[in-house]
């Protein structure tokens, strides 16, 4: 077991740091506390609050509607935000809404003499419109549609805007109360398109393509101990990159308290969270995570859903 571990670690650190610097970072970081917390292997599991965007297919098997939101507070003056809204669609559909932030604050502008000006900061955004069809009781497909935009400062007046779209395809087959196979592929024909003819004189149009991830994975609870996992492959424009292993665990004591670790995305991660009764019995989940990344960067990541 020891000897897996070392070798699963090895093999998540070794992976990240290829692919880590590719275009459209901020969708790979994972989104909430407990997805964080768990190593963000959750094409096969249900997130609090955030039903859709690990696996558009199962805004479909949804029994009430989910609203989330969740805060990244990151060294390096990183930030990460984000706003999901999910409902099924009886009897057989369901529709997922989310809007996804990230940015750094706190740059220092400079003229071309090396002289302060302004400070400035960066902002990454994702429109993300979700719907899912029930084929069978036991299996759901789903698709999100992604708007994206990228305002990078250049001087105190100017700045690039990127803008892009993209999408993501996923698959869900339930295969009892706690066990399910996900398969997803995120991130197809993702872009930012650029013309940085706006700014400078010799400028020209280009595309920053995303890599495209195909993940499988799955759930399962084995004595108390809830496991996530999933194993991605993710290609570099058609051609393979890495593999992406992730894995996670969730032990909850009292129905009501959530103890948690995994690694994943290259970065460790633990947690805890509260799930307490606001209007109707467990409707409502308060989570924390801390994780640390390859390059000893740290984030704090605090999340909260409620459903109804």
């Amino acid at each position: 077991m020891k000897q897996f571990i070392l070798t699963f670690s090895i093999i998540s650190i070794i992976t990240a740091q290829d692919w880590a610097g590719l275009p459209g970072g901020f969708l790979r970081m994972g989104m909430t506390s407990r997805s964080v917390a768990m190593g963000g292997g959750f094409s096969g599991d249900l997130d609090h609050g955030f039903a859709v965007f690990y696996n558009p297919a199962w805004a479909s098997l949804l029994t009430q509607k989910q609203v989330g939101f969740s805060y990244s507070n990151m060294t390096l003056d990183r930030r990460l935000t984000a706003t999901s809204f999910s409902t099924p669609l009886p009897p057989t559909a369901g529709i997922g809404l989310s809007w996804i932030n990230s940015g750094v604050t706190n740059i220092q502008g400079r003229t071309s003499a090396g002289e302060k000006t302004s400070m400035m900061q960066t902002g990454e955004n994702a429109f993300m419109i979700t719907f899912s069809q029930r084929i069978f009781p036991w299996l759901s497909v789903g698709s999100t549609v992604k708007i994206l935009r990228y305002e990078l400062p250049i001087t105190e007046s100017d700045q690039l805007v990127g803008k892009g779209i993209g999408f993501d395809i996923g698959l869900l087959i339930k295969a009892g109360q706690f066990n399910t196979l996900g398969i997803m592929i995120q991130d197809l024909s993702s872009n930012y398109q650029w013309n940085t003819g706006d700014v400078y004189a010799e400028g020209r149009t280009y595309k920053d393509k995303f890599p495209t991830i195909y993940r499988i994975g799955s759930r399962t609870n084995y004595k108390g101990l809830f496991i996530v996992g999933d194993l991605g492959i993710i290609t570099d424009h058609s051609s393979f990159a890495n593999l992406i292993p992730r894995l996670g665990v969730e032990y909850t004591i009292l129905e009501q308290y959530k103890f948690r670790g995994g690694f994943g995305n290259g970065r460790i991660g633990f947690g805890f969270g509260y799930q307490y009764s606001l209007f109707r019995h467990l409707d409502s989940h308060l989570d924390y995570a801390f994780s640390m990344d390859w390059a000893a960067q740290t984030a704090h990541t605090i999340s909260y859903a409620f459903n109804f």
